[in-house]
């Protein structure tokens, strides 16, 4: 597969980093409508795990079926598609080699109770990756959590063994638990902490969640009014997250969250642009809704990346 200068640019970034996973990342990078251009946009479909099967896919029936979601992903020329290890086996042998896929290696579930900890179990392996020709693995942290120390073992253990069988490593990094917050999930010093935290845990891509301009932590508030960051708006607090990643040495996409209106959709996409953030990550706002308005969603989505909306 080839490669633009401007991969070829990110590529470098990733020194130390074997022949295969560099050939994965390329791999995503170069896949798509946005492919070369440095950009992103991946669609994740781990909410039935998460939130249940109807939450996730009763306002569009359509997304029950698995083989949905890869022709979503493909149709909309998408960079790579995420899911745990039921989706990608059901289709990966119809739609072998025509898009990057991300096994998503752990899941947490809704009718755990609230005093069980915030934390994710494993449910797939990096052989399982190997085996169904998946580009990358993908795994959830919870800083905030009590639980989040035994995260971090966890991918660090797999994230070594994938590296070494040539596969690269997502981390969902998704700040919550005991030590935070409901605000602070979205603090932009606490989404600045988790992805530097992501990149310090050798992630190859991090997921993070947009931020808002609160500050959660006492010290750090005093660190950013003292040298006056720039938090204020959208695209400020996503260059910050940037320079929290490696200075920006590292791919961020940004997730969508919950589902809402299309202009907020657009809205936080020219904010990840202007930001200089590497794409988004967006699952709900997609295939929740019907077909023909996800693909357009999602091809206007390109358009702003390319700096054309």
């Amino acid at each position: 597969m080839k490669s633009t200068r401007t991969v070829q640019r990110i590529l470098a970034n990733y020194e130390g980093e074997t022949p295969g996973v560099k050939a994965n990342l390329n791999r995503m990078l170069m896949t798509g409508k946005l492919g070369g251009t440095g950009k992103m946009i991946i669609l994740p479909v781990d909410q039935g795990f998460e939130h249940g099967p109807a939450r996730s896919f009763a306002p569009n029936p359509e997304g029950y079926d698995p083989h949905y979601h890869y022709k979503l992903a493909i149709d909309a020329g998408l960079n790579a598609y995420a899911a745990p290890l039921g989706m990608i086996e059901a289709g990966a042998d119809t739609f072998a080699g025509q898009i990057p896929t991300i096994l998503k290696m752990n899941s947490a579930n809704s009718l755990m109770s609230g005093t069980a900890g915030k934390n994710q179990a494993i449910t797939a392996s990096v052989d399982d990756a190997l085996r169904l020709g998946c580009a990358a693995i993908g795994f959830t942290i919870y800083p905030g959590s009590d639980c989040a120390l035994e995260m971090f073992e966890e991918i660090s253990a797999l994230r070594e063994e994938a590296a070494a069988k040539g596969v690269a490593t997502v981390i969902w990094s998704y700040p919550r638990g005991e030590a935070i917050s409901k605000d602070g999930e979205t603090a932009i010093d606490i989404a600045a902490y988790a992805a530097q935290m992501a990149a310090l845990l050798g992630a190859h891509v991090i997921k993070i969640k947009l931020s808002t301009n609160h500050l959660e932590l006492p010290e750090a508030k005093k660190v950013y009014e003292a040298e006056n960051i720039d938090v204020a708006t959208p695209a400020a607090r996503v260059a910050h997250c940037m320079k929290a990643a490696f200075n920006g040495r590292r791919i961020v996409v940004f997730s969508g969250g919950a589902k809402k209106g299309a202009d907020s959709v657009y809205d936080d996409a020219r904010a990840i642009r202007d930001g200089g953030g590497n794409g988004s990550i967006i699952g709900r706002n997609s295939f929740q809704r019907p077909r023909e308005d996800a693909l357009a969603m999602l091809g206007k989505l390109v358009d702003i990346y390319k700096g054309k909306a």
